[in-house]
Order: structure tokens, then C-alpha cells, then sequence
């Protein structure tokens, strides 16, 4: 299948089940719990974070960087969505996402990300799953967000003792199709970004309706 073509990474169709009685989820499966597809469609915000298999590192350069803005530009246009920081790590990445449109669809991102710099990182590997949590209500409200993103994505080289100022990491920004030099750590960073998030949101998306808060 070619990159024009749509990936879809739906949920098997329980009709289609021969077994009218499926294994439960085993106490030892390696996949961790999710929530219903619908929290990362649309308007979700989500924190990803990207382990490395084995906590490997050497992959991280100047070369991998690029190589990951290219394909969160792509990705972008593909679903619909702005990161409004991201971090790469020695053993890990980190970014935030938030859904644009109606037929946005984070799942269906993080796997074509995860396919499309898997080649970069080799001969190191993506641990099998990423890791999610989809911010609540609460979580979105304006300074919360700002202060989350600077907490758990920006500031991470600065507590790790990779650098002696948060802004001299050189991995780490943000994605915004269309502007290439944007610095979470300005001044005016955030005012900018809601005005551009909100004129480029579809009308109307925040109004769905979701189903309860239950992992899968």
C-alpha cells in the first residue's frame, strides 16, 4: 500500500468474530489498555511518548531530527493535526498532539509516524506500543496545558542533566505546518499558538459527544 493510500487501523468487527467467546485480554499481555478510538479522533489532545527498545541509544542526531520533523509534517497534513512541543531523548521521544478536524485520527498518526522513522532509528527499534494519555477536560484549559507541556515534553533534557538551560537542547520545538522556526520557550509562544489553533480548528468539533472513560 502506498503513502497515498489510507491506512486504516480500526478495531476488528465483532460480527466478523467466528468465536462467540474471545480469550479475555491476558494479566500478561504485553500491549497496554487503551481508550475507545473515539478519545483520539477529532479534537483530542494527547501526550505520546515513544520509547526505544531496550532504552538503546546512538540514534540521536541532527540527521534522525530531521528526519522525525519531516514526518511529523506528514503526518500532519495527513490527519489534521498541531504538536505544539515535542522532545527527543537519548532512549525515547516525547510530543503532543491536538486534533484538528473531525476526521482526525491520532491512532492512525502514531502508526504511520512509528512506520516512517522506524528506518531512521535502526539498527535500534521502537519499543512495540507507545505510551498515551489523553487529556481530560481539565487538563486543556490554557495555562494547565502550557505549564503540562513544559513539565512533561520541554523540560525533560533540563531534568535529566543534559543541559544547563531548558532552550539548549537541540531537539526539541514544535510542529505547525507552515511556520519552521517556532520556539516553545519564547515569550510569545503560546498566545501564538491558540490563535492559530483556534483559526485552524473546524467549527463546531468540540461539541461531540464520548462515550464513558473506560480502557479497552
Amino acid at each position: 500500500m502506498s503513502d497515498l493510500e489510507p491506512k486504516p487501523d480500526l478495531p476488528p468487527n465483532p460480527n466478523s468474530n467466528p468465536n462467540p467467546n474471545p480469550t479475555p485480554r491476558s494479566a500478561f499481555s504485553h500491549y497496554l489498555p487503551r481508550l475507545k478510538r473515539e478519545f483520539y479522533q477529532a479534537d483530542a489532545a494527547v501526550f505520546w511518548t515513544m520509547p526505544v527498545a531496550h532504552r538503546a541509544r546512538g540514534w540521536l542526531s541532527e540527521s534522525f531530527h530531521a528526519s522525525f520533523r519531516e514526518m511529523m509534517l506528514h503526518t500532519a497534513a495527513r490527519e489534521g493535526l498541531f504538536c505544539p512541543a515535542y522532545c527527543l531523548m537519548p532512549d525515547h521521544l516525547h510530543l503532543v498532539w491536538m486534533g484538528l478536524r473531525r476526521d482526525s485520527d491520532q491512532l492512525n498518526g502514531m502508526r504511520f509516524l512509528r512506520a516512517r522513522l522506524g528506518p531512521c532509528l535502526e539498527p535500534a527499534r521502537f519499543q512495540h506500543q507507545a505510551h498515551d494519555h489523553v487529556l481530560k477536560s481539565k487538563e486543556r484549559q490554557r495555562r494547565a496545558f502550557s505549564v503540562a507541556c513544559a513539565d512533561y515534553v520541554l523540560l525533560n533534557p533540563l531534568k535529566a542533566g543534559l543541559v544547563k538551560a531548558p532552550g539548549d537542547w537541540p531537539y526539541l520545538g514544535a510542529v505547525v505546518p507552515g511556520y519552521a522556526r517556532l520556539n516553545p520557550f519564547d515569550g510569545d509562544y503560546w498566545p501564538w499558538f491558540w490563535r492559530r489553533y483556534q483559526a485552524a480548528r473546524e467549527p463546531g468539533i468540540e461539541q461531540r459527544v464520548l462515550p464513558p472513560r473506560e480502557m479497552e
